[in-house]
């Protein structure tokens, strides 16, 4: 009955740790957005490690995947399950520490093929802690599936195709896309919240100083203000969150107006996606006005779309002679649009019907 349950174990962690792997493989870029939010100044406040972001994300997904197989073929056991706890500690304690102190929303465990509340997350880790740890204890019942050669075979082929899908979706898209504006989504379905949708329950919260003392009050607690307080501010604390579209925070801006609702009528509309022109791929912003030439003249309505300031875009429209309007959005919106930077997508009346990296231009059917 031990083993039973042992074996079983072994089966459980190793494929939930090989799906949850693969699924952060095919978006390590996305990945990478939730780990530089764990580096940024209101978590952890390791600025240094931002930069570093990505390559730590490829690091960790394809060592996830690589330890579910191990751990399946039983390959040095000993080693693997070390490897398991220690990055299952590390994975419990930051999504505690998400849930506990509200700080990161959605820990990207299974990227965005399986959206978890940090509070989910932190469960689900645990689950898996105390299956880990029963393995731990029982690590001599986990035996090799294979001989010696076909054991190190089956490791050096798992290391070489994960690199390989880590290469390829980096210089072209992810291989499966799960966010709201894949292909053949709606935008404006994605961003209408239903009749019976939950409403956001908030509270207002009032903050005066008190003796040199910020305090905060709430609406009830008003009257309990002592006199000579002076008022500092005021702000809106969620109680409870309510519906949140797939699509929001999704903006055509120009020159204090917005033009979503105008272009997305449009039956052939490119947009030139780069949600930050300083980090834009030279090579791929070089292919930018040839592309829209060849767009314009079959009848398409081409604009840029980035989150960067009226400085920058007029310094990169000169250096790369782009003569198509940029337009403002949300650099978090344009992230979830496309991980290429830059990217294009086609839309005709509000339905995204392509979406190429800028390696892949050669592909757009106009």
């Amino acid at each position: 009955m031990k083993n039973i349950i042992t074996q079983l174990s072994r089966l459980f962690v190793g494929i939930l740790f090989i799906i949850s792997g693969l699924i952060k493989l095919n978006d390590p870029v996305g990945f990478s957005y939730k780990l530089a939010e764990y580096f940024s100044e209101p978590v952890f406040n390791l600025p240094f490690l931002e930069p570093l972001a990505l390559a730590i994300a490829l690091f960790l997904v394809i060592f996830e995947v690589v330890l579910g197989v191990l751990l399946l073929i039983g390959y040095r056991s000993k080693w693997t399950l070390w490897s398991l706890l220690i990055l299952i500690i590390l994975f419990t304690f930051l999504t505690f520490y998400s849930a506990y102190f509200n700080v990161v929303k959605d820990c990207g465990c299974f990227g965005d093929a399986l959206k978890l509340t940090p509070w989910q997350s932190f469960a689900k880790d645990i689950i898996l802690l105390f299956f880990i740890l029963l393995l731990f204890f029982n690590q001599k019942m986990i035996q090799p599936l294979f001989g010696p050669k076909t054991q190190h075979a089956i490791v050096i082929l798992t290391l070489f195709l994960c690199c390989f899908m880590g290469y390829w979706v980096l210089n072209h898209l992810p291989i499966i896309d799960f966010r709201p504006f894949k292909v053949g989504n709606n935008i404006d379905d994605g961003m209408m919240i239903p009749d019976n949708a939950p409403k956001s329950e908030v509270e207002m919260v009032f903050i005066y100083n008190v003796n040199g003392v910020q305090k905060e009050y709430t609406e009830k607690e008003l009257m309990q203000i002592p006199a000579g307080a002076t008022f500092v501010d005021r702000k809106d604390k969620v109680i409870k969150e309510g519906y949140i579209p797939p699509i929001h925070d999704f903006t055509m801006e120009r020159n204090g107006g917005d033009y979503r609702n105008r272009y997305l009528r449009h039956e052939q509309l490119m947009l030139i996606v780069a949600y930050d022109l300083d980090k834009a791929s030279p090579e791929g912003m070089a292919k930018m006005e040839a592309l829209h030439q060849k767009a314009v003249i079959k009848g398409y309505k081409v604009i840029g779309m980035t989150a960067s300031s009226p400085e920058l875009i007029e310094k990169v429209q000169k250096h790369y002679g782009l003569t198509f309007d940029f337009y403002f959005c949300d650099a978090i919106a344009l992230k979830t649009i496309e991980r290429a930077n830059p990217s294009v997508v086609i839309i005709s009346k509000a339905v995204v019907k392509q979406k190429v990296h800028y390696n892949d231009i050669d592909k757009l059917k106009l």
